[in-house]
């Protein structure tokens, strides 16, 4: 490899790292800032771009629905039908609004991580998702305690019915798995995903740019390289929207099992 190979291929930020995901503040708060970046502005356009996108498609409904009308309520019959009334029952039809909100944010944040310019998603940082697995985690409670109250329910979630005798070990069990586990896989699920997912399609971008600086006789290894980043990019794109289903799938679930009659 020649002097000025080795400054090329040092030019390339190969390979990646964590630091990736740490991007510098859009001005005016500074670079040393990380309070408005650029992963904050795209949770914010995703939350403006869905509030406007259903407003303007139901805002003059039609009995023959325009496309718009059409998508959005195709994306909440979806949610409603397959999702809600599903896992809950007749009463998760009361759910659906949230749960079609949860599917979409999470939809469109993942989708950016494909986006040609953007290709990252919020999601890939583990605050976005922590905190939606705190707003479903706080929602299940709250059913559970105002369908059944508050000592009923935290009875029927942490006791089940076994023997007497096993009940001190059960019961630990239960609360490890009904209350810490389920928000903590919810989060870790969905962060691991997206954070996976955009290491491998930085490794196999940046990785074709790397071995074409250091010699060009590995111009094929490049190409190899780049096929293999859009294939990933379409199995990437199955796995953006199978995460935001397993996301509002197991919320559904949870507040089913919140308002079960037993155990």
């Amino acid at each position: 490899m020649t002097g000025q190979s080795i400054v090329l291929a040092a030019d390339v930020p190969f390979p990646p790292s964590v630091e990736d995901f740490y991007l510098p503040s859009i001005a005016p708060w500074g670079e040393h800032s990380y309070w408005f970046t650029k992963i904050t502005l795209l949770v914010w356009v995703s939350v403006a771009a869905l509030i406007i996108f259903f407003l303007v498609s139901n805002r003059k409904p039609q009995l023959v629905p325009t496309k718009k009308q059409w998508l959005a309520e195709s994306l909440y019959g979806f949610v409603r039908n397959n999702i809600s009334v599903e896992m809950i029952g007749p009463r998760g039809v009361a759910f659906a609004p949230y749960l079609t909100t949860l599917f979409c944010f999470i939809l469109l944040n993942n989708f950016f991580g494909i986006v040609p310019l953007i290709q990252i998603s919020p999601m890939s940082h583990i605050a976005f998702p922590a905190v939606l697995a705190v707003i479903s985690y706080v929602l299940f409670i709250a059913v559970g305690i105002r369908h059944h109250g508050f000592v009923k329910y935290f009875k029927t979630a942490l006791i089940p019915p076994a023997p007497w005798f096993i009940l001190p070990l059960l019961i630990p069990i239960e609360f490890f798995s009904n209350f810490l586990v389920r928000p903590f896989s919810l989060a870790v699920r969905l962060f691991a995903n997206m954070f996976a997912g955009h290491m491998l399609l930085l490794v196999f971008t940046l990785g074709g740019f790397a071995m074409l600086s250091a010699n060009v006789w590995y111009a094929p290894f490049s190409i190899v390289s780049w096929a293999m980043t859009i294939a990933l990019t379409f199995l990437e794109f199955m796995v953006i929207v199978l995460q935001a289903y397993v996301f509002t799938v197991l919320t559904a679930s949870y507040v089913a099992g919140a308002l079960a009659d037993e155990h």
